[in-house]
């Protein structure tokens, strides 16, 4: 029902309209579906399905962009007849770690500024959903898709391996072994791209800001990591890797994966160092997500 007033006489100054609102006597499908219609949509939109061209261009194009340098790889493998890979599955992610910060700023934005901008974050908390539940579904949303990212790739240059004729069980423990690597990484680059976007709704503001906690870190660790290699402080190398979140992937997967380092000499973490390493990457995602969930309250006032 709505009621309008009209500046007339005292007598007609209210006047009821019957605009057509009905009673919804449908099911109520609850907060379960409220939560997975979220996270399918933000999965959606991390690569603009359902969205604008405009939309699809980056990711799509990212998402080329990280598998035609397997696809080449593939293709020499085979044309050569060559007895391996040209690239470990562990070391793709971190040789490509520029698309896949690129990705991570321009879709963690994307997936909450514009809520936070258009001050729609409460009108989620005003149905079934609760804020956990919006901060569960972001975070899974952006992980999912970066685990899409990363993970294509390595499946291309499985199939390829096969095709060439490589050793099956070397290839599947290699396979399995990168696929845990970039798993890892989805969830720790999702939890710092969200975490960063979600302190502006400015979109651009948060673009710039993600690129520099991963890519201008990784680039800054590495040249300090050179230093100390070149000053033989060699055994300062590994630990200085806790500060860059791809190095410290590359710390993980050197310690448990079997992967050759990308650290100045190949001198990666040992076992032990790598459990710091490993404390380090789950902190981190947990502490992001705990992150969320706070900042998510005050939003949600």
């Amino acid at each position: 029902m709505a009621v309008e007033q009209s500046l007339t006489p005292r007598g007609e100054q209210t006047r009821i309209h019957d605009i057509g609102y009905r009673h919804y006597d449908g099911p109520r499908l609850g907060r379960g579906y409220a939560r997975r219609s979220l996270y399918s949509q933000s999965l959606r939109g991390s690569y603009g399905l359902g969205r604008s061209v405009k939309s699809k261009v980056l990711p799509m194009l990212l998402f080329v962009v990280m598998c035609v340098p397997a696809l080449i790889m593939v293709a020499v493998a085979v044309a050569t007849k060559a007895k391996a890979l040209p690239v470990d599955y562990t070391r793709y992610a971190v040789i490509m770690q520029a698309v896949i910060g690129l990705y991570v700023a321009s879709q963690g934005p994307q997936s909450v500024s514009r809520d936070l901008r258009f001050k729609t974050v409460p009108l989620y908390f005003s149905r079934p959903i609760e804020i956990v539940d919006y901060v569960r579904a972001k975070y899974a949303a952006l992980a999912s898709a970066l685990f899409i990212l990363t993970a294509a790739p390595l499946i291309v240059l499985y199939v390829g391996a096969l095709l060439a004729k490589l050793d099956f069980s070397d290839q599947t423990k290699g396979f399995g072994q990168g696929l845990v690597s970039v798993a890892l990484l989805s969830l720790l680059f999702a939890g710092i791209g969200l975490v960063i976007s979600s302190i502006t709704p400015r979109r651009g503001f948060g673009i710039a800001a993600v690129i520099a906690a991963l890519t201008i870190s990784y680039g800054a660790v590495s040249t300090v990591q050179a230093i100390a290699y070149e000053q033989s402080s060699s055994s300062a190398v590994p630990w200085l890797g806790l500060f860059s979140p791809i190095t410290l992937i590359d710390g993980v997967q050197t310690a448990f994966l079997g992967a050759t380092s990308a650290f100045p000499g190949g001198e990666g973490p040992s076992s032990g160092q790598g459990v710091v390493f490993l404390v380090a990457v789950l902190g981190l995602v947990a502490g992001s997500y705990g992150l969320l969930l706070r900042r998510y309250r005050k939003v949600g006032l």
